[in-house]
């Protein structure tokens, strides 16, 4: 049996009435660069997550960097981030020649750890990017407190998080100064190519996001500031208009994905339980625990972008599963603190034992809605037939 990592072919086909004519619309009208489809769609997501302004950008990572840019960050800031992530979280800091900070992460959540994060505050930081890794929201009552004690901008990196919600039932990307989107095509939302949203409640914020987001130009071809090119392409839109409305279905399957695996591998012996986070004979498979999984009326508590199991011989287990016809992906091996570009920040191998951890041990198995049970099944058994 194969089972690939994303079956996006099968979403298509669902889809691909509304999502042809959506397109020829586009193309009939021929105006692709911002316009009706995307002041539309930023409506919607408006409504969607309870926000005061989202603007549809070119990517997740345009829309980390143009929020740097919004707050003003100098060469001269410090912007505390996660060592654990993906490379665009530290990238934009970097590509404005402000300093990332890195700090440790949560050995259960994958998120950013609140206490490291106040400990590593000084008197250049300026911003703090929680990322919440992998669909699961980070502590944000905490950071956010702390942030305040600080005087510091919380700018959310919710780029695989879109839909999911913090314990008070709050969307994220909501709750900081900004919020971080992206619709790349293997996100629980994708659109046909790069794209990416931000968000905020802040009026005066929202007001210099959308004059950035077009070179700064207001009007078009005065210039006070600089932006850049951070526009979300109208056909783009129209994708991601179509879609929207069965996000909720498909965050609702790959929850029940989630947990069948959950099930199948305590059954299978290979784990107790979830959020174990040492290895032993009981539990040779670490499983993801979703947090918030029980607070009373809470939906979308994880939303599952990705599902990370980790074992101790991650790359043999992933060897076995390639030659078994099953998709993985490692998300991701070298921290922050261990990346060639990144060595002039001073740190060595030990530094975050937890981050390095997760980065030798973590695998991505298949969890997209259109995952059958008799995948799934066949996933886990095939794990098993690794360990014995």
């Amino acid at each position: 049996m194969k089972v690939p990592l994303l079956d996006l072919t099968t979403q298509y086909s669902k889809l691909k009435k509304e999502l042809d004519e959506a397109i020829i619309k586009v193309a009939e009208s021929q105006q692709f660069i911002l316009g009706s489809e995307l002041a539309k769609m930023e409506e919607e997501f408006e409504t969607y997550l309870n926000c005061k302004h989202a603007y549809g950008v070119s990517s997740g990572t345009d829309a980390l960097l143009l929020a740097l840019m919004a707050i003003d960050i100098q060469p001269d800031d410090e912007v505390i981030v996660p060592t654990y992530s993906f490379f665009a979280t530290a990238g934009v800091v970097a590509r404005l020649n402000a300093k990332p900070v890195l700090v440790e992460n949560d050995p259960v959540t994958f998120n950013i750890d609140p206490k490291d994060f106040e400990s590593k505050i000084t008197s250049k930081t300026k911003a703090v990017i929680p990322v919440h890794l992998f669909g699961q929201s980070a502590e944000m009552d905490e950071i956010m407190k702390i942030a305040e004690r600080h005087n510091l901008i919380v700018i959310e990196d919710a780029a695989q998080a879109i839909g999911t919600q913090y314990k008070d039932g709050r969307f994220v990307g909501t709750i900081g100064h900004i919020g971080c989107f992206s619709f790349f095509p293997s996100k629980n939302l994708g659109c046909f190519g790069d794209g990416g949203l931000i968000t905020t409640n802040d009026d005066k914020l929202a007001e210099i996001i959308r004059i950035k987001r077009v070179h700064g130009g207001e009007p078009k071809y005065y210039h006070k500031v600089i932006g850049g090119n951070f526009r979300l392409d109208a056909l783009q839109a129209a994708v991601i208009r179509v879609k929207l409305p069965h996000l909720q279905s498909w965050t609702d399957k790959r929850k029940y994905n989630a947990n069948l695996y959950n099930k199948l591998f305590i059954e299978k012996g290979l784990a107790e339980e979830t959020g174990k986070t040492q290895f032993d004979e009981k539990n040779k498979v670490l499983l993801p625990k979703a947090v918030y999984e029980n607070v009373d009326g809470l939906k979308n508590y994880h939303i599952y972008n990705q599902y990370i199991i980790r074992v101790e011989k991650r790359d043999e287990l992933k060897a076995f599963l390639t030659q078994n016809e099953i998709g993985t992906e490692i998300y991701y091996p070298v921290p922050f603190h261990l990346q060639e570009c990144f060595a002039y920040l001073g740190h060595k191998k030990g530094d975050f034992p937890i981050s390095e951890f997760s980065a030798d041990t973590s695998l991505a198995i298949p969890i997209y809605p259109e995952l059958t049970d008799e995948q799934i099944y066949y996933v886990v058994e095939i794990i098993e037939r690794f360990f014995k």
